[in-house]
């Protein structure tokens, strides 16, 4: 249940109306608050003090209705280049970097600010009272000493919210351009791979062997879609009670069918505990960055390749996505590929998750761009420095002579492509990255 939540809360994130709805509604309750205060009372202050000039009704009236449409207009505004940078940066960049935008805190603060400007500036428009209009109450009239009802402390909230919707207006216009620069668009996918893995692979400097899956029955998937979350907490939960062990076939980010298997079950006897286990798997149209370190990899893979391409063919672009993929493949190489699923009583695990290893890690990666990255000679070269540099804090040597293996492959693949001087140059590369392996 906890990374049902989990994932719940992190999906609701990722929706564009969550925090433009959340903050109206706040909006709305600012607003029938400070029309409260100012009936009851506690404006008259206001009225005394000489460096505040008391607004009339008219003139309140005036001022909210031009912050509501102003206020609603920058939002409509805001939203349309939000969607222009969205579709320029998803056009060049790929369309899986779609919810990298859509989740971008920035933007979805930004329209929320001015959309819940506008309910507070609604809401309080409604309460005021004209001149020539006749008290509703006692308490109405009693509210202000001026002719009619003007919300005094209603209004210099008004003015505090104007004030921060043009240090938002500032900051978006600052920040839109900013957020789609590719380079800063890697570090956040970089940077966001490794914190994936950190949290998916806690035990550092250690290597295990991966427990093997035990034969059981299979319970198979219901639906067709990308498996999105499986929830490993409910599922050592049950398996506990019922004294069996599950042995998963999937991992997050796979593609599952109807009649596909997702794990099999030994010790029991799976028909009882189906609508148990179904439970336990999250699928969807889409794969999510939630429990799918692989799916940020294939994003600075796409990145690159898309650089590579002739049509593009920018390979300094790849070059830093080689350099982010360097980084998680060098952290992923230094930790225990086991997935933490029962915490200190790991050794004795009822779920049993499909294995990571780190050869497929490398080749989600590195040897997904090899061919594209062997057409161009200096992306070949810095790739043979990468995976060099990616090696160093490995201190596994089976791991080390997977990445050299990988540098080979490129190595090669890249002769039967460069030609001439460039040929010559990588050739140097070549020896100074296998000196570096065998030092």
């Amino acid at each position: 249940m906890t990374a049902e939540i989990r994932f719940f809360w992190a999906r609701l994130n990722a929706n564009y109306w969550f925090f433009p709805a959340l903050f109206s509604i706040f909006a709305a309750i600012l607003a029938v608050t400070m029309i409260w205060l100012d009936r009851s009372g506690f404006a008259e202050m206001l009225n005394e003090q000489d460096w505040l000039v008391p607004a009339r009704p008219k003139g309140a009236a005036d001022m909210l209705t031009i912050m509501a449409g102003s206020m609603i207009g920058v939002a409509s505004t805001v939203f349309s280049i939000t969607l222009v940078a969205v579709t320029y940066a998803s056009g060049n960049y790929g369309p899986r970097l779609l919810t990298n935008f859509m989740e971008d805190r920035g933007n979805q603060l930004s329209l929320a600010v001015f959309i819940s400007s506008f309910v507070y500036a609604i809401v309080v428009l409604r309460s005021v009272r004209a001149e020539d209009e006749s008290a509703a109450n006692t308490a109405d009239a009693a509210a202000t000493a001026l002719p009619g009802f003007t919300p005094q402390l209603s209004l210099l909230v008004a003015y505090a919210l104007m004030a921060l919707c043009v240090a938002v207006l500032v900051f978006f216009l600052h920040h839109i351009p900013s957020s789609i620069r590719i380079n800063v668009v890697l570090e956040k996918i970089g940077r966001r791979l490794l914190e994936a893995v950190r949290e998916t692979y806690p035990v550092e400097d250690q290597s295990s062997e991966a427990v093997a899956p035990k034969a059981g029955e299979p319970v198979f998937a219901w639906s067709t879609g990308y498996v999105q979350m499986i929830d490993f907490e409910d599922l050592e939960r049950i398996a506990r009670e019922k004294d069996c062990t599950f042995s998963l076939k999937v991992r997050t980010g796979d593609f599952v069918h109807r009649d596909l298997p997702l794990m099999d079950v030994c010790g029991c006897e799976p028909d009882e505990l189906i609508d148990e286990l179904r439970d336990c798997f999250q699928t969807g149209a889409s794969r999510t960055p939630e429990q799918d370190p692989q799916f940020l990899i294939d994003e600075l893979v796409e990145i690159g390749l898309r650089a590579l391409s002739p049509g593009i063919n920018d390979p300094f672009t790849a070059i830093t996505a080689m350099h982010w993929l360097g980084a998680a493949t060098s952290e992923i190489g230094r930790r225990d590929l086991r997935k933490d699923i029962c915490g200190e009583d790991a050794e004795n695990c009822p779920v049993i998750p499909l294995p990571d290893d780190f050869a497929h890690y490398i080749k989600r990666g590195f040897s997904s761009m090899r061919s594209a990255v062997a057409s161009s000679p200096i992306a070949a070269e810095v790739m043979l420095d990468t995976i060099a540099n990616a090696a160093v804090p490995i201190d596994d040597e089976k791991r080390q002579k997977m990445l050299r293996a990988e540098g080979r492959l490129l190595a090669e693949q890249a002769r039967q492509v460069i030609t001439g001087p460039d040929l010559a140059q990588f050739e140097e590369h070549v020896q100074s990255f296998e000196k570096r392996f065998r030092g």
